[in-house]
């Protein structure tokens, strides 16, 4: 089967036989779990959970290579950002001072500092793979139906959807707009300086974004013509009832938020927990 880049591939996983809401609720659990607390305990037991499942996905790394590759430029430039603006922010976070080395009275290099910006990296570590996992094994319109057999109208279902399905088709067209301008002698490769190859992006994001409102044009007058919205209720041909496999990851995801609660609140008592 041939793999494409930043959308379902169908496969016969667990987490694939999962339903759409299990790994929706899953994933936002985990990631109120990891996001309330800046307890490495916590981030390590999330970050183990992450990496089980993305191995048991099969996910294939060339999937998400360009999704990693923005992904590390984000975590690099906030790291950068956060140290430049507030090289002490760690002592003032946790109340003590180790310096480790200083560059002069502003860049003073602390263990506080270095520690609070690993547990920044972390938590970009734990919380990436589970939205990668929920993309590239989530069925768009399983997920949809789900949802709006909990309560949520079809019509926001059905966006929802047409969103997940959309991702791959814009970067199927960007590849093929580069091509094109590849073929007519047009440099974009690393060869190319980097500001005239960000300036070619943007002169090709134009003609995807026409081709974009084209796509939405075609898709509301074919919905139109099959008279989609009239009643109040629809049918779901990829409805996938709950199983007990999928109540037992809600409950595991369920218990490692309530503990991520327990620690902040009865335990260390306090969001930035550290152990030195």
């Amino acid at each position: 089967m041939k793999i494409k880049m930043f959308s379902y591939a169908q496969l016969d996983t667990f987490i694939h036989r999962l339903s759409g809401l299990t790994k929706l609720l899953s994933f936002l659990f985990l990631s109120f779990a990891v996001m309330l607390t800046y307890d490495y305990r916590i981030m390590l037991l999330t970050l183990v959970i992450s990496i089980v499942a993305f191995r048991i996905a099969k996910i294939q790394l060339k999937q998400i290579k360009v999704v990693l590759y923005y992904v590390l430029f984000f975590l690099v430039m906030n790291l950068v950002l956060t140290y430049v603006l507030a090289p002490n922010y760690g002592t003032e976070i946790y109340g003590s001072q180790t310096i480790l080395f200083k560059i002069n009275d502003y860049f003073i290099f602390t263990k506080e500092t270095l520690y609070y910006l690993a547990l920044k990296t972390l938590k970009y570590f734990c919380m990436v793979p589970l939205g990668l996992i929920f993309i590239f094994t989530t069925n768009p319109s399983e997920f949809a139906s789900a949802l709006n057999h909990i309560g949520i109208p079809y019509k926001v279902c059905t966006t929802l959807s047409l969103t997940l399905r959309y991702f791959p088709d814009i970067i199927r067209d960007y590849n093929n707009i580069s091509l094109a301008q590849q073929a007519r002698g047009i440099e974009l490769s690393k060869k190319q300086k980097f500001t005239k190859r960000v300036a070619m992006t943007v002169k090709m994001v134009i003609p995807l974004i026409f081709s974009t409102l084209d796509r939405v044009e075609v898709i509301s007058n074919a919905m139109s013509l099959r008279g989609y919205g009239k009643e109040k209720k629809r049918s779901w041909y990829s409805y996938r009832k709950l199983e007990i496999s999928d109540y037992l990851i809600v409950i595991l995801s369920v218990a490692v938020l309530a503990l991520s609660l327990f620690m902040r609140f009865f335990v260390t008592k306090t969001m930035f927990y550290y152990p030195f």
